[in-house]
């Protein structure tokens, strides 16, 4: 993937690529217009616990977190159960943090740079700069609501250093070809921007959770939803930009790459369970119960179908290898819904 000359104005551009040797026209259609007015980081402030006492009595939707619900946790009482359900809250505003700077950031940075590869109009280049601010502001407040709950909860943090997602990706970048190896960080943010995460979507109306939790979390689902709209054009840009050997090279990859953001942190599931005071064989028993691999897919595929649909729509689904790397995932059933 090369970038060329082309002619751009504001809505269109041409994406020419020199190793390909075709033309791939791209509408850019804004959603960042009224930035200013919308952007959580330029109209919300930063979200806070009240300091009620029953305020983090339910820190995270039990539905979320199936292991919480199981009987060896239950059976130790509320307060196991309440700090499972925290170290969910913890889970997510981590993997948050740290998506938004290892996979996210690092990819606008290049594009509001002109430095991504692709050939892209300035009204997009101008709209990562925006996204940017936006991506670093989600990880501030996420980072901070940790500290918050920590103290109001009095439950120490306890969590792997880095979420499962890092090292799954690592894995999917190592199995690249060499040859073709550097494309992966835009398909990473692609992919991870174009997700429907159950959480962004259930959490802001579960009038259990802490107002704080729910207010947080609906900043950053509106936001998210402009992110999405623009990471769809982005795959409008970068797919047909592929040569059919960097197509074929990465395509069969994707489904690893949506299980790599989706699938359960089951290492820190293992340490919150461990927090709680299960023993060993108890944590690997609640987790294969809580969390069979049927269960895992099919909640992964309805958060994928978006995306899925989505690289179908670029065709890269024509290819046999990715369409059959799809199939054996079970993420087109997502995509079908």
């Amino acid at each position: 993937m090369r970038p060329g000359p082309s002619h751009l104005d504001t809505a269109r551009a041409e994406i020419i690529v020199a190793e390909a040797g075709h033309r791939a026209a791209v509408d850019y259609v804004s959603r960042f217009g009224k930035w200013d007015a919308r952007a959580s980081v330029r109209q919300r402030p930063g979200r806070r616990l009240s300091g009620h006492r029953d305020e983090l009595a339910t820190p995270f939707p039990p539905e979320l977190a199936p292991v919480a619900a199981h009987a060896l946790v239950a059976g130790r009482g509320p307060d196991a159960v309440r700090e499972v359900l925290t170290h969910s809250l913890y889970q997510y505003l981590h993997f948050t943090t740290e998506l938004e700077e290892l996979a996210v950031i690092p990819v606008v940075a290049k594009i509001s740079r002109n430095r991504s590869g692709l050939d892209l109009p300035e009204a997009m280049r101008a709209d990562a700069f925006k996204i940017y601010t936006d991506e670093a502001w989600h990880a501030q407040f996420s980072y901070d609501l940790v500290r918050q709950v920590e103290r109001a909860s009095g439950i120490a943090v306890r969590l792997p250093e880095l979420p499962s997602f890092v090292e799954r990706l690592d894995a999917v970048r190592a199995s690249l070809d060499p040859a073709v190896r550097g494309l992966e960080a835009l398909m990473f943010s692609i992919v991870s921007e174009t997700l429907i995460s159950s959480i962004l979507a259930d959490i802001p109306h579960d009038s259990r959770l802490p107002k704080a939790v729910r207010e947080l979390v609906r900043d950053h689902a509106e936001d998210e939803g402009r992110h999405h709209a623009y990471f769809r054009q982005v795959l409008h840009a970068f797919w047909p930009a592929l040569s059919a050997r960097e197509r074929r090279a990465v395509g069969p990859l994707l489904p690893q790459v949506v299980l790599a953001f989706l699938e359960p942190d089951y290492r820190a599931i293992g340490t919150a369970l461990s927090a709680a005071g299960l023993a060993p064989d108890e944590v690997a028993q609640v987790m294969a119960e809580s969390l069979p691999r049927r269960r895992v897919v099919d909640e992964v595929a309805g958060s994928a179908g978006s995306a899925v649909r989505y690289f179908t729509e670029v065709g890269a689904l024509d290819d046999p290898a990715t369409a059959e790397a799809f199939e054996a995932s079970g993420l087109l059933l997502g995509a079908a819904r």
